[in-house]
């Protein structure tokens, strides 16, 4: 991740929990682009310690599969990571996409190498990157 187009600030689960979020502001040439209009959700539960945060290994692990990701679609742009959201036993990666089949084509064949993780994947339409603007309200608290 390049630190300067990335910020982080603390939020809340809907039962009082720390989530920590993490926004990606270098978005405009994809959110420009009428085809990224696919919001992909890609969530690994884990068990939390007293915090609600995951373990030191699990912890590598994800930032393994991130920079694995990320290093791909820097390379062969399809997708875009747009946010990371970690607490309360899971994180979630947020990408915004133009092709759920390319997007999950590429997830499994990037993962292979690994052992089986424990991900699941939602996708749904967000042409307007509402959920984005959403998140990054998160920053704004901070200023």
């Amino acid at each position: 991740m390049e630190k300067d187009s990335w910020w982080t600030a603390p939020a809340e689960s809907e039962d009082g929990h720390l989530i920590m979020v993490t926004g990606n502001r270098d978005v405009a040439k994809f959110r420009s682009n009428p085809r990224f209009t696919i919001r992909v959700e890609v969530t690994w539960k884990y068990t939390p310690d007293a915090t609600g945060m995951p373990d030191t290994a699990t912890s590598e692990m994800m930032e393994k599969v991130q920079d694995i990701l990320q290093a791909e679609f820097k390379k062969d742009p399809v997708a875009v990571l747009t946010g990371i959201f970690t607490g309360d036993g899971k994180r979630d990666w947020v990408f915004y996409t133009l092709s759920t089949h390319i997007f999950g084509r590429k997830l499994n064949e990037l993962l292979a190498p690994l052992p089986l993780l424990p991900l699941t994947v939602y996708c749904e339409n967000d042409p307007s990157w509402e959920a984005y603007d959403e998140m990054c309200q998160a920053e704004i608290k901070l200023d």
